[in-house]
């Protein structure tokens, strides 16, 4: 039988904020001792009161609005109530039926087609603690690290109406890119701000009716998520082949074998009795307050991809990738701005000009250095004005494409200006007929075949040529002069 997949993401992004969802200890516990950044109300001795940071509601707020929800005048936080060591106060301070958005959307491209993907809703709560499980002559045990219990934990819950791996993928992609560039979450999977639980179903084609589905959890990268999916809706379908049946249950994603493995039967909405949080007020949201927060919004990543394409020209897949991440796009807009050391005085072809020099170079040498060093660009040593300092050098002549990679690389591994390493490296292009043409008579004088094949009308002849005229300058020679001065000679009228 032929099977419709259907796919529904649920993921969780932590929040970057000064402090804890219901404390003011710190939320930085990457790289803290075990057990340092906490209190007694992250830890849930008796007696303590959570108080709701106020940043973390402004930033589910924004989200809301980024992802085209309503926002509920009246929200209000609850009581999830399940048993297990990471929860310190035996339950998590979650939303049930109050949450702060409801009924969004994300636009996302599948089959060449845009796509609205639902957004059920986002809501807050408290991450919990970490656990770390061990094992020591022959006995098995687990450390419990509370640094992470409390940290602003912003779910979002999509509809289930993605149907493939590659849509589940896009859809993370856009969402993770809409929450950096809303400054409310790192999105860095490897280190946990950003988890995916996925929810996953299988329905003969052409049905309406939802399968059982399986939740898969564990996965810490957009590939990871793409071949659980595959994985899952493959095992599905050999089920329903055989005539067995589905198991609502939670499933985890084990990298190295490739395959989800069975974890839990899959608890219902009532095993968590829910009940309001009695320690918070509900949360009330005005008009104006919520259309300062719209206020807020800066420039997101289609918004930002549209105007790249019209207003410097870029093709769409440059402007996709230029708008890949929010640091990207602004160290090439401040790159593509800066003005040309030599203008034609016509002031759109000199927009275009730098602006096509610019995204030529970060998405190329850029992008090149920055994943074979795994550097992120916000720790970029090379400065958007070193960058133009390097286009000027090229643009007016002293340095070559082929001496200005050599020279950016030594930019990004120690950031120091182009000038400097030009100077420092004898790279100044030669563009002076009279230096060259001593040298471009020799090439001529040596390269007998060469030259014949040149008059008989064999066209790699002269790149040949000015090859070998590159190789005895180093590269420095300017192609386009040592291109003219052997056309001349060689075109020229025997004596």
């Amino acid at each position: 039988m032929k099977y419709e997949a259907v796919i529904g993401l649920e993921v969780h992004a932590q929040l970057l904020t000064r402090s804890k969802m219901f404390c003011s200890c710190s939320p930085e516990y990457q790289d803290a001792p075990p057990n340092t950044h906490v209190c007694p109300v992250c830890l849930g001795m008796p007696g303590v009161l959570p108080v709701i940071n106020h940043q973390a509601v402004n930033a589910t707020v924004m989200t809301g609005l980024a992802l085209h929800c309503a926002i509920n005048p009246r929200s209000k936080f609850d009581r999830k109530n399940y048993p297990y060591p990471d929860l310190m106060k035996g339950y998590q301070i979650s939303q049930y039926d109050q949450p702060i958005c409801v009924n969004g959307w994300l636009a996302i491209e599948a089959g060449g087609q845009l796509k609205r993907a639902g957004i059920t809703r986002v809501h807050l709560e408290e991450d919990t603690a970490k656990l770390s499980h061990r094992a020591a002559d022959g006995e098995t045990y687990s450390l419990v690290d509370v640094n992470r219990a409390g940290t602003p934990l912003m779910e979002i819950v999509g509809e289930p109406d993605l149907r493939t791996p590659e849509e589940a993928r896009q859809y993370l992609i856009k969402l993770r890119r809409t929450l950096q560039y809303l400054g409310v979450s790192t999105g860095n999977m490897e280190e946990g701000s950003f988890r995916c639980d996925a929810n996953v179903s299988l329905r003969p084609l052409g049905s309406s009716q939802f399968g059982t589905r399986a939740e898969v959890k564990n996965m810490n990268s957009f590939r990871s998520v793409f071949r659980a999916l595959e994985f899952e809706i493959e095992r599905q379908a050999r089920l329903l082949d055989s005539g067995q049946r589905v198991v609502q249950e939670t499933r985890g994603w084990v990298e190295t074998t490739g395959a989800t493995v069975s974890q839990r039967s899959k608890e219902q909405a009532h095993d968590y009795r829910y009940f309001p949080e009695p320690d918070l007020p509900p949360l009330t949201f005005t008009v104006d307050f919520i259309e300062g927060v719209r206020a807020q919004l800066p420039e997101l990543p289609e918004a930002r991809k549209e105007r790249f394409v019209a207003h410097f020209g870029l093709t769409p897949y440059d402007a996709e990738v230029l708008t890949a991440t929010r640091a990207m796009a602004e160290f090439f807009e401040a790159v593509a701005t800066a003005p040309l050391a030599k203008q034609s005085g016509d002031g759109e072809a000199d927009l275009w000009a730098r602006a096509k020099a610019a995204s030529n170079w970060c998405t190329g040498e850029l992008n090149r250095l920055l994943n074979l060093h795994d550097i992120e660009v916000e720790n970029l040593r090379v400065t958007p004005p070193a960058l133009v300092e390097l286009l000027d050098l090229i643009d007016s002549g002293n340095i070559n494409q082929t001496s200005a990679k050599e020279v950016f690389e030594e930019m990004f591994r120690t950031g120091r200006r182009a000038g400097a390493i030009v100077q420092e490296r004898g790279l100044v292009q030669i563009s002076n007929s009279g230096e060259l043409e001593g040298l471009v008579d020799r090439i001529i004088a040596s390269n007998t075949q060469a030259v014949a094949d040149y008059h008989a009308g064999k066209a790699p002849a002269m790149g040949f040529l000015v090859g070998q005229v590159m190789k005895e300058t180093r590269g420095r020679a300017n192609p386009g002069a040592v291109t003219g001065l052997l056309k001349s000679k060689l075109d020229a009228p025997a004596a």
